[in-house]
């Protein structure tokens, strides 16, 4: 990891993306780049006057953070729709990650348009960081969510080549969806054969995250097989609170193809409900990582 591009918008939620990013640049030794994006859809006078207090305000965080952090920073202040300008500016700084705070919760803007973090991660090629947390160390407890698609494999791969796994206690959880677990199934399957049938599924789907596991070459601590009960990130979510993980890392669309305002409906559920980081890797990611030569 040489650069992490954190995103501010100078609230309490940006400045945990930003301690995060301090945290990760000492760990890797890494250059830290702020962007700061302003909304041009609104009158020059105003745009100028933001434009004057945000460039003061930047100037301040890099001063601190070059000199009270001790990390080398560059500041970015861009004009534009911030998702867009974002995946850009980290195109071009070259940035090995996005690091975000959570977002603003907006009901009706979140269900018609989606997140700033969402629109971002659609539109990047870099993977993102959502800091959740109060930024407090490493990342010691890792889950990583896998439903065993090239998407996930590839945030696997993402991760450990960005040294997120390294000197981490990891475990890993594949959410199991069967036909079964609708009650009309359920209800007419006998007892004694349900708990069988639960048992040979769990059995094929443990063999497989071992054999998915070996190909993407991680040997985690733990590996879980769960099956859903009420939805896969209540199952994930359960999962996390168990291994007590700071750190959850996921791809962003599963191998069925399902897909919700065209980001995996698991994963942006994950995004919107957590109370922990959150590491993603953008289906573009996998696409570029598939078309190049092997």
């Amino acid at each position: 990891m040489k650069r992490i591009l954190v995103a501010t918008d100078f609230s309490t939620r940006s400045d945990r993306a930003l301690r995060r990013s301090i945290l990760l640049a000492r760990q890797y030794s890494a250059d830290v780049t702020i962007i700061h994006v302003i909304d041009d859809d609104q009158p020059s006078r105003l745009l100028k006057a933001e434009e004057r207090e945000a460039a003061g305000l930047l100037d301040d965080l890099a001063v601190t953070v070059r000199e009270i952090d001790r990390v080398r920073c560059e500041t970015r202040l861009v004009l534009g729709e911030p998702f867009e300008e974002i995946a850009e500016t980290a195109d071009v700084v070259r940035a090995d990650v996005i690091v975000m705070g959570p977002h603003r919760r907006q009901a009706l803007r979140d269900v018609f348009i989606g997140t700033t973090i969402e629109r971002t991660i659609r539109h990047s090629f870099q993977p993102v960081i959502m800091a959740n947390a109060v930024p407090a160390g490493r990342y010691d407890r890792v889950l990583v969510a896998t439903d065993l698609s090239a998407c996930s494999a590839t945030a696997i791969t993402k991760a450990r080549e960005l040294g997120i796994l390294d000197h981490a206690k990891i475990a890993v959880v594949h959410a199991l969806d069967t036909p079964v677990q609708s009650m009309t199934f359920r209800s007419s399957i006998p007892k004694d054969r349900l708990k069988e049938y639960f048992a040979e599924e769990e059995k094929r789907a443990a063999a497989e995250l071992t054999e998915f596991l070996t190909k993407v070459g991680l040997q985690p601590s733990r590996s879980i097989v769960q099956c859903i009960e009420l939805s896969a990130p209540e199952t994930i979510g359960d999962c996390i609170r168990e291994h007590k993980a700071d750190l959850v890392v996921i791809g962003t669309h599963g191998r069925t193809g399902a897909e919700k305002f065209f980001l995996g409906s698991v994963a942006e559920e994950i995004l919107r409900r957590s109370e922990i980081d959150v590491f993603v890797v953008p289906a573009s990611s996998t696409s570029a990582r598939l078309s190049q030569p092997q």
